[in-house]
């Protein structure tokens, strides 16, 4: 009866060991994952964020660049235009249809209001030269239009700022959160550690019990028939 109980206390201290041994490899590849996914967060948050705005500013550049040498031939090959100044107004767009249709589209990326209206062209500039009022009417509205672009470049750069921000505290929420997990993960591979030592300690006193009650009884005469009996039976179990 006792060494059934004994094989029965160890056939359960050998599950229970497999089970922490799962348990702790769970919890170790958990935490590595978790370790690893906030780390790649957090790099490609740092990276958008430091390499984002000049990316975005050279890309702007360079198509600008591209249109403009894309336009260069045709407006090389074309004569200088002779205008006449007092029968011609130098701006015939209205103020307000210049600035409206640019104001509509904050959201979309940023294209010079000066190059979309055509206001670099150099008769403009021959024109304005000779009527002083033209000129200052000129100079007025391309400061407008050039103030209206630069708020226009700020309030994207506040958005692009908020976003990586976002970004950022959404990695740290994250990387404290995965951390709140294995510290949960360990809190609980240290509790079974604790239980498993106690078995340990229970089931040696539990032996130390059973071989001091035994050598009582074979003082006291008595023989070990059960366990002769079931060592017999177990080799001619064995056998077959």
């Amino acid at each position: 009866m006792e060494n059934d109980l004994i094989s029965a206390v160890r056939l359960q201290l050998f599950h229970f060991n497999e089970q922490i041994e799962r348990e702790r490899k769970n919890s170790f590849m958990m935490q590595r994952w978790g370790v690893k996914v906030a780390l790649g967060l957090m790099a490609m948050c740092l990276a958008g964020y430091i390499l984002g705005p000049p990316l975005y500013w050279h890309l702007i550049e360079g198509f600008a660049a591209a249109v403009t040498r894309s336009s260069s031939p045709y407006s090389s090959s074309c004569p200088p235009c002779n205008c006449d100044c007092d029968s011609h107004p130098l701006l015939s767009i209205p103020r307000g249809s210049m600035i409206r249709p640019y104001r509509k589209k904050r959201s979309q990326h940023i294209s010079s209001p000066i190059r979309k209206f055509g206001l670099s062209n150099a008769s403009f500039t021959e024109c304005a030269k000779h009527d002083p009022e033209v000129g200052e009417d000129t100079e007025k509205n391309l400061e407008e239009l050039l103030s209206e672009e630069l708020k226009l470049r700020g309030i994207e750069g506040v958005e692009n700022q908020r976003r990586a921000d976002t970004a950022l505290l959404e990695a740290k929420k994250l990387t404290s959160q995965y951390m709140k997990e294995a510290d949960k993960c360990n809190s609980g591979m240290e509790t079974c550690e604790a239980a498993r030592e106690k078995a340990d300690a229970a089931l040696v006193a539990q032996k130390r019990l059973s071989a001091t009650w035994e050598t009582r009884a074979h003082e006291m005469g008595w023989k070990d028939t059960f366990g002769k009996s079931h060592s017999q039976s177990q080799g001619g179990l064995d056998t077959m």
